[in-house]
């Protein structure tokens, strides 16, 4: 279970020993690998300050901030909706934290409604958490994914197109 220590072994096991050491080297390069990994910071989130109106859409696989207005729709890994910040469009994120107003569709794996959230429109999650004070208008669906499906109004589409064929055929008899 124990090996002796190489300070107790004889003198030409000793010229072995700074083979060891010489061997040893390799193992410090991993270590030295592991640094930069470890250096390397996660980026900072994109801050949208209050006194900034952005009228498109923003995609990134980042964290957004926003504290002002955005008109379009927003995906992003982490979204957060300031108490200040008013959102006009759907909101795509893996998690999702409104302290504002939203006025359009929310998807998200995890969303959370803080007590100053203002919410008008659907809510697609996966886990979901509603403060007290919170205000919300709209429907509340759990999906295992809300990610994959790309737009929910895509599917309803499907139902809706069925029974326009249906209305055809009287049309036509």
């Amino acid at each position: 279970m124990f090996s002796k220590s190489r300070i107790n072994e004889p003198g030409p096991k000793q010229g072995e020993g700074d083979k060891t050491r010489t061997q040893d080297a390799p193992v410090q390069k991993p270590m030295n690998e592991f640094s930069p990994g470890a250096t390397k910071p996660k980026p900072s989130a994109s801050v949208l300050s209050s006194d900034l109106t952005v009228v498109g859409n923003l995609k990134t696989t980042g964290d957004i901030q926003v504290e002002g207005t955005v008109e379009g729709d927003i995906r992003a890994h982490l979204l957060t909706v300031g108490e200040s910040a008013t959102i006009r469009g759907e909101i795509v994120a893996d998690d999702i934290v409104v302290n504002g107003r939203v006025i359009g569709r929310v998807r998200g794996l995890k969303v959370r409604l803080t007590s100053t959230a203002r919410v008008e429109g659907d809510i697609i999650h996966k886990t979901i958490a509603i403060e007290s004070g919170a205000h919300f208008e709209g429907s509340v669906q759990r999906q295992e994914d809300p990610l994959a499906n790309g737009k929910p109004g895509g599917s309803t589409a499907a139902p809706a197109s069925a029974p326009a064929p249906s209305a055809t055929k009287p049309a036509d008899v």
